[in-house]
């Protein structure tokens, strides 16, 4: 049976966010949306994925607090140009100087069908540019989906988010440069399969200048004899089933992606603490997607996952990992609420957003990576 409560991990269990905070949220997204979904032209606005998270995670009470702190870093919606058509979306794919008429083609869209065709419809065009906007785009619509499937439903603020989020994708929509598999072994795991994945050699510039070096890949997860399969390559040595061919096999494998992504944090997190969060954000955000979507999206949503994590790690992974006895030893003591708590009080989004991500993985090492992240990330608040 597919999941539709909002809870798209077996570490969160429950909706810690209070049905009661379900109008604080509403309020917030209301007050963002006559916001542009960047700042600066290229930064992303990440309010409303963090607020979001915020509530989600029990502090509804801080959300007005943290948005006068954060209203600094919002600019207005850009101005609009020519409205997106049907017949014409394609010319607009992927012009971020469209933002505004992207939000635009969505809410009328929204407007028209409900969001759950919509979302299903753009989906599998929008994959392949998981990458575009540094993850961010499918960041903000995995959390906008969770506010459809949560407490207090289908709320005009919530929907007018969706299309925010969807217009934000198909603005920086960008896909992956073509990369050559590497096989691993078919019992390779999540976790394994990061760490394989190569560096790349010059570490420094953009995200897209540094994704624009990565050559080669993993072909997580491979199948029994595979020579080139998974969601990086073509062909197999067998005719065999391949795991993540299969929807459920598919929601699993990119569940343990999260939780391995999220663990690695704990060790490697310190190499680039910002940009790292979002190997493991992204492919939550997109596990988040699933209850949502049909079944047959689940496998190409797992692909375009992983291609999306491993270009992160390859893009700012370190070298070498490190110990956190303390950070552990502090997650032994401590429950997620604590966690969750501390990382609302430090205030940054990405730390914010992170433990919201480490919170649905739910166990030690989450809760450590959670705290490392407070520790690397500087403070806002």
């Amino acid at each position: 049976m597919t999941d539709t409560s909002g809870s798209s991990h077996p570490g969160r269990t429950t909706d810690t966010g209070a049905t009661g905070d379900s109008g604080i949220l509403d309020e917030a997204l209301q007050r963002l949306h006559a916001c542009g979904p960047e700042r600066l032209g290229r930064l992303t606005n990440h309010a409303p994925m963090a607020v979001e998270a915020l509530v989600r995670g029990g502090q509804a009470r801080s959300v007005h607090r943290w948005l006068d702190y954060y209203r600094a870093k919002l600019e207005d919606m850009p101005a609009r140009g020519t409205p997106v058509t049907d017949a014409d979306w394609r010319a607009a794919l992927g012009d971020p100087r469209r933002a505004a008429d992207w939000i635009e083609y969505f809410g009328r869209a929204l407007a028209e069908k409900p969001w759950r065709e919509v979302l299903a419809a753009w989906w599998p065009v929008f994959l392949p540019g998981i990458a575009g906007g540094s993850t961010h785009p499918v960041i903000r619509v995995g959390h906008a989906v969770r506010t459809l499937l949560g407490p207090g439903g289908e709320t005009p603020p919530r929907v007018a988010e969706l299309a925010h989020g969807l217009g934000y994708w198909a603005a920086r929509h960008s896909p992956l440069p073509a990369r050559t598999p590497v096989a691993v072994p078919p019992s390779t795991t999540a976790a394994a399969a990061l760490d394989a994945v190569a560096l790349i050699p010059v570490r420094d510039g953009s995200f897209p200048a540094r994704v624009a070096q990565v050559s080669s890949v993993p072909t997580w997860p491979a199948g029994p004899g595979a020579t080139g399969t998974g969601p990086t390559g073509a062909g197999s040595a067998d005719a065999s089933p391949h795991p993540g061919e299969d929807p459920e096999s598919a929601r699993a494998l990119l569940t343990d992606l999260v939780t391995a992504a999220v663990h690695r944090f704990a060790s490697h997190g310190h190499g680039e603490p910002i940009m790292l969060v979002h190997a493991a954000t992204a492919p939550n955000a997109v596990l988040r997607a699933l209850p949502a979507l049909p079944r047959e999206l689940w496998p190409a949503s797992l692909a375009a996952s992983w291609a999306a994590s491993a270009a992160v790690v390859a893009a700012y992974s370190p070298t070498a990992p490190q110990t956190y006895r303390e950070a552990d030893a502090e997650a032994g003591r401590s429950t997620f609420d604590e966690v969750f708590a501390r990382a609302a009080a430090h205030g940054d989004d990405h730390t914010i957003k992170f433990a919201d991500t480490a919170l649905d993985v739910g166990d030690r090492t989450a809760r450590a990576a959670a705290l490392r992240a407070v520790r690397l990330n500087p403070p806002t608040l």
